[in-house]
């Protein structure tokens, strides 16, 4: 079992900044990928981000890359999503989420993903 925990979120101005944490628990984490979801009102999860523990390799989604970076610190076993220039659209429930393995087959899938976080809600002012 893994257990995630979020945190980081509020409200920020569009343009802002925001860095949310997302702290794993449990069994170890170095052969799982981590992946940040969204879900915005009224809105189906979305894929974000996503990092592969072992090794760092990362990926994201068109419509946040360049703005945003996920990153690792294994000492703390805890996943950051660094977000930048931030606009109104972003708006929505993040989640991380971890499943076993790496690569990029179905890393935007959220149904291959086993262990789910609580979500922190981003809200962007425009």
């Amino acid at each position: 079992q893994v257990q995630l925990v979020e945190s980081g979120g509020g409200l920020v101005q569009a343009g802002g900044s925001l860095r949310l944490s997302c702290t794993a628990s449990g069994r170890t984490c170095s052969t799982y990928t981590i992946g940040w979801f969204r879900q915005a009102p009224g809105k189906e999860h979305k894929w974000v981000a996503a990092i592969y523990w072992n090794g760092g390799s990362t990926y994201y989604a068109d419509s946040v890359k360049g703005r945003f970076t996920i990153s690792r610190d294994n000492a703390k076993n805890t996943v950051y999503l660094q977000m930048d220039s931030l606009k109104p659209e972003d708006t929505a429930v993040y989640y991380c989420a971890a499943k076993a393995g790496g690569g990029i087959y179905l890393i935007s899938n959220g149904g291959s993903y086993n262990y789910w976080g609580q979500g922190t809600h981003v809200t962007v002012s425009s």
